[in-house]
């Protein structure tokens, strides 16, 4: 660990007692959590997924840290709150961050970890996302034993990641304002299908179509049968993925943009809402149904309208959708199926909470590597929470919520050849909570 001369704070005192600090308190950590998160991680192997798929292009009779080590060394150092490559060089001697990362000895520096990301590619990416899709499909065969998914709800969006160098692939994008990387996520609940950093001078709906196929190909491997849904917002309301949803049976709920097209349609509706609105004296929205074709459409296809208005004026909105439930009418498809994808944007700001905007690199290939690091962080902190927090005040905890209340907890570490002893404070104020994790978790006493 670091060491320091001993500190003395000038002017702080307790009782008489002055006050002193160094750096030489043998194994202490300030992560004890982390071994929430490697059990966590244990029971979904996420990462034994992902080891086949990392490139190294090291010479094998010279290494002297694995590949699959250094890439569990730098997923939970994130979970844990540290971002960058230089935290490497005084974590490696960590005890717990060692264990985190299923070794007892000295791991790898900052310079090992950068040459490591510099590396990945294309075909890294692919194992991790595939890996990704794979630990979804076995958490849902855990959890659902004898019974198989009737419908998956599968959530895309994109948003901006800030570069402010000059990274490789960063372009000016008008919608933002501002240089950008343009990742795409798929979403299914919480559970994270695909992470994936793109160019800012594209569509955002680019490539989503193919990602749409590639999942509904592998989910539909193991679940013949099960209804899948595709929502989105306007961004990715395109001919060509509907017209795939259309012919392979896959429902769509697809936020649809403005036009004078579309307001001729929905006249009769907006109307009626001002009418409504005006004699109220307060905001009112009527929702209904419109059969319209875009020009660039190959059909006609069913469009909600939610016509509002208020003291601001009129303010319609539209969403093209191909289910047909009797249980659903427009009104329920728009406000409990569409407005639900609301939930996904908080999945994306538990990215960043995990750092996947850690773009900085100069060369491509390693800003997707961070990226997914990220997204691996996230996987192995959603196991936490729906398994080892399930039943209990933390169950809807976000990422930073679980770091600061459970994964930054201080304690003295005792590692012989037998085992390693952490003790926590005898402070700690969520011991109950600890139990109760190690419980879910079967974490049993040794």
């Amino acid at each position: 660990m670091t060491k320091g001369k001993q500190l003395e704070l000038p002017g702080t005192r307790v009782k008489g007692r002055k006050i002193s600090l160094d750096f030489q308190g043998a194994d202490v950590t300030s992560d004890a959590g982390l071994m929430l998160l490697r059990a966590a991680e244990e029971r979904i192997g996420i990462f034994s997924r992902v080891e086949g798929g990392i490139v190294d292009k090291r010479q094998p009779t010279k290494l002297i840290h694995k590949a699959s080590t250094m890439m569990r060394q730098r997923v939970m150092a994130i979970a844990a709150g540290y971002e960058d490559l230089n935290d490497a060089d005084t974590l490696r001697y960590d005890p717990l961050h060692q264990s985190s990362a299923n070794t007892d000895t000295q791991m790898a520096s900052t310079a090992t970890l950068c040459r490591f990301e510099q590396q990945q590619d294309h075909s890294t990416a692919w194992a991790v996302n595939a890996a990704l899709v794979d630990t979804f499909i076995a958490r849902q065969k855990e959890r659902h034993r004898d019974t198989v998914p009737k419908e998956l709800i599968l959530d895309f969006d994109a948003t901006d990641d800030p570069v402010h160098g000059e990274q490789q692939g960063r372009f000016f994008h008008g919608y933002y304002g501002h240089y950008c990387f343009l990742p795409l996520y798929v979403f299914c609940g919480e559970h994270l299908l695909c992470a994936y950093l793109r160019q800012a001078n594209q569509d955002a709906a680019t490539h989503s179509a193919a990602i749409l196929k590639l999942l509904v190909q592998r989910l539909r491997q193991e679940w013949p049968n099960v209804r899948i849904i595709f929502r989105a917002d306007s961004g990715f309301c395109r001919e060509r993925t509907l017209s795939w949803c259309d012919r392979n049976h896959v429902d769509y709920v697809v936020g649809l943009a403005k036009n004078p097209a579309l307001f001729r349609e929905a006249a009769l509706y907006m109307e009626w809402a001002e009418a409504k609105a005006l004699h109220n004296k307060t905001k009112e929205r009527i929702y209904g149904g419109v059969i319209y074709g875009a020009a660039t459409w190959s059909c006609k296809r069913h469009v909600i309208v939610k016509a509002e208005h208020g003291p601001q004026g009129s303010n319609p909105r539209f969403v093209v959708s191909s289910l047909s439930d009797p249980k659903f009418d427009d009104k329920d498809v728009y406000e409990k199926v569409y407005c639900a994808r609301g939930e996904m944007e908080n999945r994306i700001k538990e990215q960043l909470q995990l750092f996947s905007d850690r773009t900085s690199s100069e060369g491509w290939w390693t800003n997707p590597w961070r990226m997914l690091l990220s997204a691996l962080a996230y996987t192995i902190t959603q196991a936490l929470r729906e398994i080892g927090l399930s039943g209990t005040e933390l169950c809807c905890a976000q990422c930073s919520t679980i770091r600061s209340k459970l994964i930054k907890v201080g304690a003295v570490i005792v590692r012989n050849s037998r085992r390693i002893h952490l003790s926590l404070s005898s402070g700690y104020p969520l011991q109950s909570l600890w139990l109760r994790i190690a419980d879910n978790l079967n974490i049993r006493p040794g």
